[in-house]
């Protein structure tokens, strides 16, 4: 990134100061044609092709100077917006399971299926072994958290 934004402020910077530079040669050289004629009929050429020329030139240097130097503060800006936001990349983990229990229980009522030591069903009195017909018949589906297996024959089996 430091390589790209030298490239993009180096040339404004050096043009914006050649250009008020070479303004400022020019003022010197209109106040030096105009400071040795004494009519101002024959002051005019001097200030036609010197001095207001000259005094172009150091705006629109003190213009190109300003943009190089507003063009290296975005980029600074930038920098630190990426190092105050660093967004990394999330790095893949091996989830740890939930629950790891073979045996199914099921909450009288309920439409999932869930390993005896999952969250939602752990600590609760009425939770039931779930039997194989419900679980056979699909009338219960499994629970997204824990993810029990789907082999019916699995109920009350403990591993």
């Amino acid at each position: 990134m430091r390589t790209a934004r030298l490239r993009t402020v180096h040339p404004l910077l050096w043009a914006g100061l050649g250009a008020a530079a070479l303004g400022a040669v020019l003022c010197v050289l209109g106040w030096y044609g105009v400071s040795g004629e004494r009519f101002a009929e024959r002051q005019v050429p001097y200030l036609a092709s010197c001095t207001l020329p000259g005094a172009a030139l150091i705006v629109a240097g003190a213009v190109l100077v300003a943009q190089a130097r507003s063009v290296a503060a975005a980029d600074r800006m930038d920098e630190l917006y990426a190092l105050l936001v660093r967004e990394e990349e999330p790095q893949p983990t091996a989830a740890a399971p939930v629950a790891v229990s073979g045996e199914l229980l099921l909450v009288p009522g309920g439409t999932l299926y869930h390993r005896a030591d999952c969250p939602l069903v752990a600590g609760k009195p009425e939770a039931v072994p779930a039997d194989a017909h419900a679980l056979a018949d699909g009338e219960l589906g499994p629970c997204p958290i824990c993810e029990p297996a789907a082999d019916p024959g699995a109920a009350g089996r403990e591993s």
